[in-house]
């Protein structure tokens, strides 16, 4: 019995343990759950403006990768998490900065996603607060579920529209460069 009990012990210490990345106090999990498959943290950063933190965002992917252009295109499963740090964010300035950022993602050119475009944003006119937790999550054939501290608030169906969304953070024009660099793991 002693010898079991040892090598349980011995066993459970050579097991790795889990693992996450502390970002402007917010525990980010090294890997999440998306459709039944595990994807790993790229990499996670701060966005702030005016020198306030706004929101920590961390990108989740099947395997790590640096390749910007790459992961927009990319027809596979991906979250970007979104941790709400600042009280200043509230559902009509995420509203904003989010029609903002596809401005810039798609070059103005917003026509063929317009009606995703207002699906995504109507989620955010909800509420938005402090220490939320938005995931943005896309499963191919599926679309992108924006889903609000675990709960879904809307499926956004369509490839083109999961490009527009993470060409915001992920494009050569993102909201922030460096935010962009630490999500894409660039040193």
């Amino acid at each position: 019995m002693l010898r079991i009990m040892a090598s349980f012990i011995i066993g459970m210490a050579l097991m790795p343990l889990a693992q996450s990345k502390e970002v402007n106090d917010i525990e980010i999990a090294d890997s999440i759950q998306v459709a039944e498959q595990s994807l790993v943290l790229n990499g996670a950063g701060i966005r702030s403006k005016f020198f306030l933190n706004l929101y920590v965002g961390a990108l989740y992917l099947n395997e790590k990768s640096s390749d910007a252009d790459a992961l927009i295109a990319a027809d596979e499963a991906m979250t970007i998490r979104l941790y709400i740090t600042s009280s200043l964010i509230d559902g009509e300035k995420m509203s904003e900065a989010t029609l903002d950022g596809f401005v810039k993602s798609t070059g103005g050119k917003l026509g063929p996603i317009q009606k995703e475009v207002e699906m995504l944003i109507g989620a955010f006119r909800d509420a938005v607060e402090n220490e939320d937790v938005f995931d943005l999550q896309y499963v191919p054939n599926q679309g992108v579920s924006v889903i609000r501290n675990g709960e879904v608030k809307v499926l956004v169906p369509g490839l083109e529209f999961k490009k527009a969304l993470f060409g915001i953070w992920l494009s050569d024009d993102p909201v922030q460069d460096d935010l962009r660099e630490d999500m894409l793991d660039e040193d």
